[in-house]
């Protein structure tokens, strides 16, 4: 297939990458050229050279700005695939621009960062019309460990925010736990052994505990990104009237962070303060 990935960032490039292995025709588009193989100057010319378009942009800002720019250039063969995580709202204005175009749209984001990228294996939920499924599915294979079907339009954008909001709460709470046991004088080695053996541990726990502890905060998905999609989400409480007090006390503590110079750094870096203060 010849498909064009739009956002060479942490986990397009990586996607880019591992569906030329599986044999596919690539071509690359960023918005900030970057020594690439196969990268085109333009969006427009991305979407010229495939008919498979898969978008790993930042947020709903970028998927709207970009979008637009490519419009007219979109035909009935073409198929829109968006794995960047974004509002509800612009999930829906997708596919209703595309619905308008005569192309086929697919809402599919993934869980997974830039180890699970790398290797192939990021977890997509899926979500498309029913006689879409089947190809939408055989696009992700090179990129994917397991694919989710969920039914309609916008309910795999839902549920990508809501898994995100138990990720940002889960760290945020693991970095109050850290710090107590640790000012108490508890080693990082018999906090990690307690933690990594007790009910709560998780993937998630057990993957990001180590770094937590050396206060290493490499970015394999950032607190910039985990910040926006906790806005996201919020927004869907809201329209749900839903009171939902953790994540808006997680979002300020991302804000505050991002805004001290975090925003770049792994979302991990919630324990940041903590550290810095010891």
């Amino acid at each position: 297939m010849n498909i064009s990935v739009f956002g060479m960032g942490i986990i397009g490039s990586r996607c880019a990458e591992n569906l030329e292995t599986a044999g596919h025709q690539v071509t690359r588009w960023n918005r900030t050229p970057k020594n690439l193989p196969n990268t085109l100057s333009s969006p427009q010319a991305a979407v010229q050279a495939s008919k498979i378009l898969s978008f790993y942009l930042k947020d709903a800002q970028a998927m709207r700005e970009i979008f637009s720019a490519i419009q007219a250039n979109l035909t009935a063969s073409h198929v829109v695939l968006n794995h960047s995580t974004i509002d509800l709202a612009t999930t829906l204005w997708l596919a209703d621009q595309c619905k308008a175009a005569g192309c086929t749209f697919i809402d599919a984001p993934f869980t997974g960062s830039k180890l699970a990228a790398a290797d192939g294996k990021l977890m997509y939920y899926l979500a498309c019309d029913e006689e879409h499924i089947a190809h939408a599915e055989e696009i992700l294979a090179p990129t994917a460990s397991a694919v989710i079907r969920m039914g309609k339009i916008g309910n795999a954008t839902i549920v990508k925010l809501a898994t995100n909001l138990i990720a940002a709460c889960n760290i945020q709470a693991l970095a109050e736990a850290q710090a107590i046991s640790l000012a108490h004088g508890i080693s990082a080695d018999s906090f990690a052994n307690a933690i990594t053996q007790h009910g709560t541990a998780s993937a998630l726990v057990k993957m990001k505990l180590p770094g937590m502890l050396r206060g290493d905060f490499d970015t394999h998905f950032s607190l910039d990104n985990m910040r926006k999609d906790s806005v996201y989400a919020m927004t869907l409480a809201a329209e749900a009237g839903l009171e939902v007090p953790c994540i808006h006390t997680v979002s300020a503590r991302m804000t505050e962070l991002c805004n001290n110079g975090l925003a770049d750094a792994d979302y991990t870096a919630l324990v940041a303060p903590y550290i810095h203060s010891a």
